[in-house]
């Protein structure tokens, strides 16, 4: 199975790159399922329902997220019901919305799972304990199974993927927006890579107008962002997941630039 997974997408910027791009590069690699950060996809910060329709309508399977799911008020009326969009499964009990899902494609079943870190991020439970407790519930049911770990440290992901080697088919950074360019197959079949980056403006900060940015670095005064304009950067991975062991065999960076 060839599994698209993409990005942070950045606001309406992002979201128009994933629509030029996006049936390219499911040609060119014969995607079988396409997965998505969606955190940041409506003005940068959040999403709404409007915005998750248009991202399922362009092709993608599954919404994962991060610490700004909570940002527009908006999802607390539809991600209780609706499976495709994940919260990070680390928060506590009760919290709104479901942190895994498993779909099937292919005759092939995947689970996908989505965390978040606890280092320089908002108080939540450890995601260590929790993919072990997701694992122990989903594992004998799914062929394939991967790991959206929205982090800000290179430590805690690295650790993570670590720990979750031959476990899982595939783990994923996001949040930093920076794509690493170490990608790679770990020694018990799990593909990785810290980072996949973000899908938004390029000459940007994090997808913001570097001049807002560094205006409020200068004077440490209240700033509001604004997503800057211009070409737009698509950063994604393409995984090569064996339907019959999980075992992922080959892992592609993917970074292109989007007028």
């Amino acid at each position: 199975m060839n599994i698209l997974i993409i990005g942070d997408i950045v606001g309406n910027p992002g979201r128009n790159a994933v629509a030029k791009i996006i049936p390219a590069i499911k040609k060119e690699f014969s995607i079988d399922l396409t997965i998505a950060n969606g955190e940041n996809s409506a003005g940068g910060v959040g999403i709404t329902a409007p915005v998750f329709e248009e991202l399922i309508d362009l092709g993608i399977d599954v919404i994962t997220s991060g610490n700004h799911i909570w940002d527009k008020k908006e999802i607390m009326a539809f991600i209780d019901h609706e499976s495709r969009l994940l919260r990070p499964a680390n928060y506590p009990p009760g919290t709104p919305g479901t942190g895994f899902c498993l779909i099937s494609k292919n005759n092939t079943k995947v689970g996908i799972i989505n965390l978040a870190g606890r280092a320089f991020m908002p108080p939540i439970d450890c995601p260590f304990r929790e993919a072990d407790k997701i694992l122990a519930e989903i594992k004998s049911h799914c062929d394939i199974i991967i790991v959206d770990f929205h982090a800000e440290t290179t430590s805690e992901k690295m650790s993570l993927g670590w720990y979750l080697d031959g476990k899982i088919s595939c783990m994923v950074g996001t949040h930093t927006h920076i794509q690493t360019a170490d990608e790679r197959i770990l020694p018990n079949g799990t593909a990785y890579i810290t980072d996949l980056g973000m899908v938004g403006p390029w000459n940007s900060v994090l997808g913001v107008d570097k001049d807002l940015v560094i205006k409020k670095f200068l004077t440490g005064l209240p700033t509001k962002f604004n997503l800057a304009d211009g070409v737009n950067v698509f950063c994604a991975i393409v995984v090569q997941i064996n339907d019959k062991t999980g075992i992922a065999e080959k892992i592609t960076r993917i970074m292109k630039h989007v007028n």
